[in-house]
């Protein structure tokens, strides 16, 4: 008798990848289980952009490492509204930017954003163990100054630049929750802009995705982003001037290569 399910000779391969691969076939469609697991995924990614964040677990885990976190929202009063304007979630209220300006903080080389973005269980998830593998590698450096961390409700990138201009920051390091995917509905992003003020682009900024167990390791992420802010400290810029090196091999002192070559190889630098 002919199996019910006609599988596919690559299926080996799933074991390398969360992809939907090799899935087979019932007929003409996608097997029941097939079809059910994507239903799943489905509703778990609808679940994570609706939920709302756990901000008090959050800002005690945030205490529990000896910081003193902020609260403050968007210009989008709740979810509907942040999904349909995303304009209003790249502002500050009126109250939270007074808030913030009242705090009249010293300049600073980093102001953390922590923010809910498109997945509140991300930032749940992945942003205590990211922020505490950090925070220990930059108290461990002994050079580096930071303001206290802003939790951000109904918050975009861009948030992160009025919150890092007006805590006089240096740096604006935003960790935020990423658009789900039918595999992953708890990344978190990690962007940063040297200079932060209203107005940046994101061609200005740099971005660390991913960042979850299964994806980039919140460990493996704390190194490469305080890799990144070396590098933005030390030449003052960020975005598409910045370039990751950190997996890639250098070109070697008495390469042949032309001088041309060498530049573009190294980002430009």
């Amino acid at each position: 008798m002919k199996p019910p399910v006609t599988p596919q000779p690559w299926a080996a391969l799933q074991r390398h990848t969360a992809a939907r691969i090799a899935l087979g076939r019932a007929g003409a469609s996608l097997p029941t289980a097939a079809h059910l697991a994507f239903q799943q995924a489905h509703a778990a990614a609808r679940d994570a952009v609706h939920r709302p964040l756990d901000d008090e677990a959050l800002r005690a885990a945030l205490r529990r490492l000896g910081e003193a976190p902020l609260q403050v929202h968007s210009q989008a009063a709740d979810r509907a509204t942040y999904l349909q304007r995303p304009d209003l979630g790249r502002r500050l209220s009126d109250a939270s930017a007074a808030q913030l300006a009242a705090v009249q903080a010293p300049t600073v080389d980093l102001a953390f954003v922590l923010a809910d973005g498109l997945s509140a269980l991300a930032l749940e998830r992945q942003a205590p163990p990211l922020f505490e593998a950090l925070r220990a590698r930059l108290v461990a450096e002994g050079d580096w100054t930071w303001a206290p961390p802003v939790v951000a409700h109904q918050a975009r990138v861009a948030l992160g630049d009025e919150v890092g201009a007006l805590l006089n920051a240096r740096c604006v390091v935003v960790l935020i929750g990423e658009r789900p995917g039918l595999s992953a509905p708890d990344s978190l992003g990690v962007y940063f802009t040297w200079a932060p003020r209203p107005g940046r682009t994101d061609a200005e900024r740099n971005c660390l995705s991913n960042v979850r167990p299964e994806g980039l390791s919140p460990a493996v992420a704390a190194v490469r982003l305080l890799t990144l802010l070396r590098q933005a400290r030390t030449r003052q810029l960020s975005g598409v001037l910045l370039k990751d090196e950190s997996d890639e091999p250098r070109v070697p002192a008495a390469s042949a290569a032309p001088a041309l070559l060498q530049l573009l190889y190294r980002g430009g630098d």
